[in-house]
C-alpha cells in the first residue's frame, strides 16, 4: 500500500525529494522531504493530531538541540511530520495547508539542506514513534526530466554548496522538474544524494534496470530504487561530495554540495562523474 500526495497538496511547496536524504525512513521512497518558502510549515495532511514530541537531534554547530515529531491520524494512516516546532496540539484538527509551526534547522541535516518538513505514513496498527516499517509514498504529478551534459555557470550558492544555471527549468511554477536519467527514452527523473547517501530513487520511469547522468552509467535501478555505483563526482577537476537530485518548481540548476566547495558566482563549471575502478565503463 502506498500513499499518494495529491498534486494541489504538492504545489504548496517548490521542491520535493524522496530519496535526498541518508535516513532509513528514507529507503525506497518510504518518505518525503517538503521544501515550503517562508519559516513557516503548511500542512500537507488533514486530521486529528494525536501527539508531539521533542527529539534529541544530533549536536552540530548550525542545529537546534532538539528536533520535533508530528502525528496526525488522516483516517487511514497516521502522518509522521518532523522538523517543525509545533504550533499544535494533540486534539485539535489540521487541515491542508493550515500553520503547522516553524520550521527546525535540526542536527538531523547535512550543512547543505534547507530547512524542509519530512512526512512520512505508519499503517494505523503500528507504532508511529518509529519511522522503520512506513508506507511507501507516492506523488501525483507528472515530474519533467531535464536533459544535462554536466556544464553551466554558478548562479547562487554558500560555504557548502552552489547551484549552476543548467539544466534550466521549462516553466517555472508550472510543473516540477528534475534532472532526467541519461539512458535514452522516456526513463523517468533521478532523486537522491549522487552518491553521498548510498542510494537513490528513478521517478515516473519505464522500467530501465540502468540510471546515468551526464552521459555517465551512475547505478543499477531496481524499481524505483536505485543503487549508486561507485562513483566521485569532481567539479573543475576537483572532488565534490556530490549533486543533490530532486524536483523542483520554481527554479532548477545542478545542486553540488560538499565542504568548503570552492565555486563562487559567476565561475563556469564542468561536472564530471568517475567510476571507481572495479566498475563498469563509463556508458551514455
Amino acid at each position: 500500500m502506498a500513499v499518494t500526495i495529491p498534486r494541489d497538496v504538492l504545489f504548496q511547496y517548490y521542491r520535493f525529494s524522496l530519496y535526498n536524504s541518508p535516513f532509513d525512513a528514507h529507503d525506497e521512497g518510504c518518505a518525503i522531504d517538503l521544501y515550503p518558502d517562508g519559516e513557516r510549515a503548511p500542512s500537507p495532511v488533514a486530521g486529528e493530531v494525536l501527539d508531539t514530541k521533542a527529539v534529541r537531534a544530533p549536536p552540530k554547530a548550525y542545529a537546534a538541540e532538539h528536533d520535533h515529531l508530528i502525528l496526525v491520524d488522516t483516517g487511514d494512516t497516521v502522518a509522521r511530520l518532523l522538523h517543525v516546532d509545533p504550533a499544535v496540539e494533540p486534539g485539535e484538527t489540521v487541515a491542508v495547508g493550515d500553520d503547522l509551526g516553524e520550521l527546525v534547522r535540526a542536527g538531523f541535516f547535512a550543512p547543505w539542506v534547507p530547512n524542509h518538513i519530512h512526512l512520512g505514513f505508519r499503517p494505523p496498527d503500528a507504532n508511529p514513534y518509529r519511522a522503520s516499517g512506513s508506507l511507501p509514498v507516492d506523488v501525483a504529478v507528472d515530474v519533467t526530466p531535464l536533459s544535462w551534459d554536466g556544464a553551466g555557470t554558478v548562479v547562487d550558492g554558500g560555504e557548502t554548496w552552489v547551484r549552476l544555471d543548467e539544466p534550466a527549468h521549462p516553466a517555472p511554477g508550472e510543473c516540477f522538474a528534475g534532472i532526467g536519467n541519461d539512458v535514452g527514452g522516456d526513463t523517468g527523473v533521478l532523486d537522491g544524494g549522487l552518491p553521498h547517501y548510498s542510494g537513490g530513487g528513478l521517478l515516473a520511469g519505464d522500467g530501465t534496470d540502468e540510471a546515468a547522468i551526464a552521459g555517465t552509467r551512475v547505478g543499477t535501478a531496481d524499481g524505483r530504487t536505485v543503487a549508486w555505483d561507485d562513483l566521485t563526482v569532481h567539479a573543475n577537476g576537483e572532488p565534490v561530495t556530490g549533486v543533490a537530485l530532486f524536483c523542483g518548481r520554481e527554479r532548477f540548476g545542478a545542486k553540488l554540495v560538499g565542504e568548503g566547495i570552492d565555486l563562487a558566482v559567476g565561475d563556469e563549471v564542468r561536472v564530471t562523474i568517475e567510476r571507481g575502478a572495479t566498475g563498469d565503463e563509463p556508458s551514455a
